[in-house]
Parts: structure tokens; C-alpha cells; sequence
């Protein structure tokens, strides 16, 4: 028994880190004892019961230090790597925190979880090496040489931070040579993001980008897409053809099948007269091409009747800083009140409008007006008016010009093949069915063959080569449902399919070899064809109008203003797109008016002009 506790003595033991001596330690069977040495209260430490103790980030990077010194001295290890024959020795615990990809490979019960190698492939080994300094340091280098590997790499390992990262540095390094080769990498790895800053870089500098090789690689797909763009900037529209051409004589032989699909993304129409003739119809391949003549014949048509052909290749593109803008010229704001001096035009992509050069004479009444090629003419106006004035867009003037051969109002104008039409109308005493045509280069009124039926206040327009007069009022008491073609080639005049409605007041445009005639004081639009002689109701608009403006702006049918029911002027525009058949409330006039005559012309955006 002595020597029992003799030992109990040599051993000692050890309390709260000090040694307990042979009294102490047989004080430590009493349960009083005992119990006082373990318990601290917590007034004795004047603190709380719990300590939350953290070192702050310190600890993780401490601990990722030391497997990473673990990791380049194989100790603990126990997986290798094998990438293009180059191994990385790595810890399964590590890899499998890190990502998703690597946990599915060693926590189920797959081959690699049990195999100390594990060989993959499709990714190079630069990249696995910084995914590896990435997931072992929390840092990676991302450079111009090693990004895409890098990208690629990280999206394989489902390492979704360093994947996002490479993609912003993707982004950072835009430039005119990389950019479309960017894009297509983007597209390709699901980056809608980057796709889309690429895409935009590359048309926000098409003219640089389209210098460089990626562009000459572009696929025919991928070109028409950027050319077809209404976002493209171009500075003219030559840069846009060149860009083309450089593509297509890159392989001649194989991509000259293309070349009609990517010219009809030109708009050819808008090139300078010179260099259509000069360049493009001087072209070999183009020459050789007769798919291509009916774009040529389009773009020749143009030049000389500017607006009154329409086409998705009239209208210019907004970089180039013109626009299709709607001009309303006059008009009352009430029944019975005074004329407005105002000329305004209404930019429908924008949605602003401006001032252009006051109306001279504008306190007539019931004038005609028409646009021809990119100018507006005003003709006639109570009383008995002979005089005629042009508008000039380039200079923001109104200029006269040769005056009608007989005064009249209540008329109207149109244009048909480069010259411009006086129908009909009203002189104080009788309805005109007298027609005149001016021809602007030799600045002349003539005299062509009258209407079959003396009319006022009819809707005139030009389609298919012939002018149709619609309506009207044969008298006071009575509105007309006959349509009249006249045929300039022969200087006569026909009775076509009658209008639906016999209604005073009407208004119509004309667009895509179809007219469509709106107002009336009814809601309904009708489409008239001229080549199948049919008369069609296609929509219906908002509410009843009469005395409207109505004009085709970037495809689509504007209706602007007119008088309601009540007799009280409108604010309103309405827009219908044929395309959808849908109609919509686009915006509001600066005023209410009706009794306006509305065109369409191209201007610059930066040069409107205050009167």
C-alpha cells in the first residue's frame, strides 16, 4: 500500500496548467474541493459567458499558405493531376472545396475517386497550373496570352469567380482587331453579357473594325447581321459598301454567290451619285452579277426621284446624322380660327420635334402640299391662289417657284415619277377637274388630261407609275366613292373599284405598291391595290378623325392630328405598322390641329434650324 502511493506522489498531477502537491492531490477527492477548482463565474472574469474569438482573415490565408507549401512538397497528398503529361500533386479535400466539378468527381463512387492519378484532358497545362495558384492562394494571374485557356479551364471546373473574372478582363481588352473573334467566343461559352459589349464595340467602329483580318474571316451570317444593323455607325454609307467588297474579294470565287444577299443590306440608294456610277457599276464582279441589276435599277430610280421611292434601303442609317422625320407644314387649331405659321418636324425615333423656316403667306387656307425628292412644295390657298413655294431642306428656306397655271384651292398634290401633280380643287365659283404637272428642272407648269369627274378636296396619290384620285366633293351637297387612275403614258384617265366609304375629309399615303386611306370621321383604315384593282378595310385606328395629316416614316403609317367628332382639333399620333397590323399611340403634337399637310423627308440631325 506504501508503495501505492509513494508512486501517487512521484507522478503528481497537473490542475489548470500547475502542479498539485501530495496534499493538494488528496484535497482533490473532496467533492467541495473539486468542485470549487473548476468553477469561474462570470463576475469573477467581469466578462460575458461566451468568447467569440476570431482572428480575421489572417487565419484562412495562413492555413491556405501552408497547404500550398504542403501541395510543392507532396506531403499529404494523394491525388496527382495529369494535364497535356505534366503532373500536379494535389489534396482531394482542397480540390474538392474549391469545386463542383471535382467534388462529383472524388465524393461519388467514380473511378477517379479511388485512383492516385487522374489524367484530364482538352485543357492545356499553363492554365491548370494558375487554377491551381487560384484555388490554393486565392489569387490568379490573368493575362492577354493565358485568359481564354483560363476562362475555359475555370468554366470546365465549375470555378464560377475566376471564370467571371476572366470574362471582365475579356472585356477590358476590347479593340478593333479582337473584338468580332471575342464575340464569337462569348456566343460560344454562353456570355450573353460580353457577346453583347462585343457586338456593340464592333458596330459602334464598324469602319475601323471592318480593316482589320477578323472581318475578312467573318462568316456570310455573321456579316449580314452587322451590315443589316440599324445600329451600325457608319460615317457614309460608301464605307459600308467598301467593307463588302473587301469581304467578298477576300475569295472571290467562293463567297461571289453571296454578294446579292450582302448588297441588299447596302443601301445603294444613299450613295453619292458619282461614286454609284463611278464605283459600284464599275465594279467586275458586280458587272458579272445579274442578280445584283434590280438593286442597281433601285438605287438608279432613287437618284432621280429621291422619296417618292421607298424602300428599308431609302432610309439612312442615324449614324450618318440624317433621319426620316415627318414635316407638318401649317394647319388650324380650331374650326374656323386663324392659320398657323408654323413649319415643324417630328423625329418619330426620338420622339422630338423642331422648327424649321415659317410658311411665307401663311395666312391662306386649303393649300396643297407634296414632298419632292427631299424638298416640300406648297401650292395654291383661298382665295383663287396661283403662287407656289419650295422648301428648301439643305438650306432651311422657302424659296418661290413658277406659279399654277390656274389658282385654286381645296386641292391636292402628288408626286408620280419625278414630277408633280395639281388635282383638281375648287377656284370660288366651280369644282376643277383641270390637272397640272410641274416639272422642277425646267421650273413649268402644264396642263395635263382633267379628271373623268370635277372634284374637291379628294385624296391623290402615286403608285405602281399611275396617280389615283379618290373621293372628293363633286358639290356642296355630295362626296364621291370613285376612284380615277391616270396613266401618264398615255395621258388618260380610268375609273377603277369605288372606295367603301364616300366621305368628306379623307387623307391617304401610299406604301409597298398598296394605298391606305384613313379619316372621314370614321376609325377605319382601308388598303387599296392597284394591281389586283381590291379595296380592303385593314385596321382600326383610336377614334373617329377628318382633315388628318398622314405620311410613312421608317416603314411605318403616321396619322397626326385631324378634328374629332366634336369639331375640336387633335393632339393625337397614331402609328400602324402593315408588317404587324398592330396600332399605337406613339405620342402627342406641341398643339392640337388639323387641316395640316404632312410629308416625309430625310434631314440632318444636327441642323435644325430655328426660325
Amino acid at each position: 500500500m506504501e508503495e501505492e502511493v509513494t508512486t501517487l506522489d512521484a507522478a503528481m498531477v497537473l490542475i489548470l496548467g500547475r502542479r498539485l502537491s501530495r496534499e493538494e492531490s488528496r484535497a482533490r477527492e473532496s467533492p467541495a474541493v473539486k468542485r470549487k477548482a473548476f468553477e469561474v463565474g462570470p463576475k469573477s472574469l467581469g466578462g460575458p459567458d461566451v468568447f467569440d474569438f476570431s482572428p480575421g482573415p489572417g487565419h484562412a490565408e495562413g492555413v491556405l499558405q501552408a497547404l500550398n507549401e504542403l501541395r510543392h512538397s507532396r506531403l499529404f497528398t494523394d491525388v496527382v493531376i495529369s494535364v497535356e503529361g505534366r503532373q500536379f500533386p494535389c489534396h482531394r479535400a482542397v480540390l474538392s472545396a474549391c469545386s463542383g466539378y471535382f467534388r462529383a468527381m472524388f465524393c461519388n463512387d467514380h473511378r477517379e475517386s479511388r485512383e492516385m492519378l487522374v489524367e484530364i484532358n482538352g485543357i492545356r497545362a499553363e492554365a491548370t497550373d494558375s487554377f491551381l495558384q487560384y484555388v490554393y492562394t486565392g489569387r490568379a494571374r490573368i493575362t492577354t496570352d493565358n485568359v481564354q485557356c483560363l476562362f475555359e479551364t475555370s468554366s470546365l471546373f465549375q470555378l464560377a469567380a475566376l471564370r467571371d473574372a476572366c470574362a471582365r478582363f475579356l472585356e477590358e481588352q476590347l479593340d478593333p482587331c479582337n473584338c468580332l473573334g471575342l464575340q464569337r467566343f462569348a456566343a460560344a461559352h454562353g456570355l450573353t453579357q460580353l457577346a453583347a459589349r462585343c457586338r456593340a464595340y464592333a458596330l459602334q467602329g464598324f469602319a475601323e473594325v471592318a480593316r482589320h483580318e477578323e472581318f475578312l474571316e467573318l462568316r456570310q451570317d455573321e456579316l449580314e447581321e452587322y451590315v443589316g444593323s440599324e445600329e451600325l455607325a457608319a460615317g457614309r454609307e460608301e464605307e459600308v459598301f467598301e467593307a463588302v467588297m473587301r469581304w467578298v474579294y477576300r475569295d472571290a470565287e467562293a463567297r461571289r454567290p453571296a454578294l446579292r444577299d450582302l448588297l441588299q443590306h447596302v443601301r445603294l440608294p444613299l450613295l453619292h451619285p458619282n461614286y454609284f456610277v463611278q464605283t459600284v457599276e464599275g465594279d467586275r464582279l458586280i458587272q458579272t452579277a445579274p442578280e445584283c441589276y434590280q438593286l442597281l435599277h433601285e438605287a438608279r430610280r432613287y437618284h432621280v426621284l429621291g422619296n417618292e421611292m421607298m424602300s428599308p434601303r431609302t432610309r439612312p442609317r442615324r449614324s450618318t446624322g440624317f433621319s426620316e422625320v415627318i414635316v407638318v407644314v401649317g394647319g388650324c387649331e380650331r374650326l374656323g380660327g386663324f392659320n398657323l405659321p408654323y413649319t415643324e418636324c417630328y423625329d418619330p425615333v426620338t420622339g422630338e420635334w423642331k422648327s424649321l423656316a415659317k410658311l411665307p403667306e401663311f395666312t391662306k387656307s386649303e393649300y396643297a402640299v407634296c414632298a419632292l425628292r427631299n424638298d416640300i412644295l406648297v401650292s395654291g390657298g383661298r382665295i383663287n391662289s396661283r403662287d407656289v413655294w419650295m422648301y428648301n431642306s439643305q438650306l432651311n428656306i422657302w424659296i418661290r417657284v413658277a406659279s399654277l397655271i390656274k389658282g385654286r384651292w381645296r386641292h391636292k398634290m402628288a408626286v408620280l415619277l419625278g414630277k408633280v401633280y395639281a388635282v383638281g380643287g375648287y377656284d370660288g365659283q366651280s369644282r376643277l377637274s383641270s390637272v397640272e404637272c410641274y416639272d422642277s428642272f425646267s421650273n413649268r407648269w402644264t396642263e395635263v388630261a382633267p379628271l373623268k369627274e370635277a372634284v374637291s378636296s379628294p385624296v391623290v396619290a402615286g403608285c405602281i407609275g399611275k396617280l389615283f384620285v379618290i373621293g372628293g366633293g363633286p358639290d356642296d351637297n355630295t362626296c364621291s366613292d370613285k376612284v380615277q387612275c391616270y396613266d401618264p403614258e398615255s395621258d388618260s384617265w380610268l375609273l377603277r373599284a369605288n372606295i367603301p366609304i364616300a366621305k368628306r375629309c379623307i387623307t391617304a399615303v401610299s406604301l409597298n405598291n398598296l394605298i391606305y386611306v384613313c379619316g372621314g370621321l370614321t376609325k377605319s383604315v382601308f388598303c387599296y391595290d392597284p394591281t389586283e384593282d381590291y379595296w380592303m378595310h385593314v385596321v382600326h385606328t383610336f377614334s373617329k378623325q377628318e382633315s388628318c395629316g398622314m405620311s410613312v416614316c421608317n416603314g411605318k403609317i403616321f396619322i397626326l392630328g385631324g378634328r374629332g367628332e366634336s369639331g375640336e382639333a387633335s393632339d393625337s399620333i397614331v402609328c400602324y405598322d402593315p408588317a404587324t397590323g398592330i396600332v399605337t399611340g406613339v405620342a402627342a403634337m406641341p398643339r392640337p390641329i388639323s387641316y395640316h399637310g404632312c410629308v416625309t423627308i430625310h434631314r440632318y440631325n444636327e441642323k435644325f434650324y430655328k426660325s
